[in-house]
């Protein structure tokens, strides 16, 4: 018996680990029957027999959230299932008749012919009108999302001018979802490294080069985690690391968790420093404070 598939994400998964499992998430169920829908909350009970039977028509990720879309029928409109994994969420994708041997707690799930979605412990569940979607205060608050909508870098270097962003320091603005949608911890390091900023720096400090090069590494290093399934490395580094016999964690990231190891570019160290409360890690000669 095949045992479900565990959609693995790190504690409060970034853009990219979003998006590859709402891609999952699509290949199960989009385009599918729901034959049965399951919700945890006695509230959306009513709406289980009522959804069943629906077609998902897509599956939709957003910053970190995750969309569920449902065909609307004769006699009612579509519908939109939110969720938010934020810390403990959990989806595990398998076989209808499969249920997952977890201590976690069943929130949501989704029963198409051939595959099942389940999601676990999340708390964070809605159910919005594909049109009132707006209303949600996480979605309305998220800025660009560079994985999700088209944004270039001219629309992330208007967002720099922006007054709410402009004057706060890069290293607690990119924890900042509606200054950039999906960039978290370790994206926040390996932006400033590519960019060559380091943490202190403001938008309004930085000339148009430098503007340029953040714009353009936000752009780089997302797409390049999606792509390449979690890997922030230069894609010839990490190939070349790896038959140099690195494991997947040692070559993954520039400098991100790399605290006293030497810096891929220039040999020093790279140093460890706590902003905005978390981890953040900077090489001190590539990324000068001025920009």
């Amino acid at each position: 018996m095949n045992s479900p598939t565990l959609i693995r994400s790190q504690l409060m998964p970034e853009g990219p680990e979003i998006r590859r499992m709402v891609d999952d998430i699509g290949k199960a169920v989009a385009g599918k029957t729901a034959e049965q829908v399951f919700f945890a909350f006695d509230h959306f009970k009513p709406f289980e027999s009522m959804l069943s039977g629906r077609q998902v028509t897509e599956v939709a990720a957003r910053g970190k959230a995750v969309l569920i879309f449902f065909a609307a029928t004769d006699e009612d409109g579509p519908w939109c299932v939110y969720s938010h994994n934020q810390l403990y969420g959990k989806w595990r994708i398998g076989r209808p008749s499969v249920v997952p041997r977890t201590r976690r707690q069943l929130r949501f799930a989704i029963i198409a012919p051939k595959k099942a979605a389940r999601l676990y412990s999340a708390s964070d569940i809605r159910l919005v009108r594909p049109d009132e979607l707006h209303e949600v205060d996480y979605l309305a608050r998220l800025g660009p999302d560079p994985l999700n909508q088209n944004v270039s870098v001219d629309d992330l270097m208007a967002v720099f001018d922006d007054k709410r962003f402009r004057g706060r320091n890069l290293g607690g603005l990119l924890l900042d979802q509606g200054f950039i949608a999906g960039v978290g911890n370790y994206l926040r390091s390996e932006i400033l490294f590519e960019a060559r900023l380091a943490p202190k720096n403001r938008p309004r400090d930085l000339d148009a080069s430098s503007r340029k090069r953040l714009a353009e590494a936000v752009l780089k290093l997302i797409d390049r985690t999606y792509v390449l399934k979690g890997i922030t490395n230069d894609p010839d580094r990490a190939q070349a690391l790896k038959e140099q016999g690195w494991s997947f964690n040692q070559r993954r990231h520039m400098v991100f968790n790399r605290e006293s190891r030497a810096c891929h570019e220039c040999g020093t160290k790279i140093v460890k420093r706590m902003v905005a409360s978390r981890r953040l890690y900077v090489c001190p000669t590539c990324q000068p404070v001025e920009g």
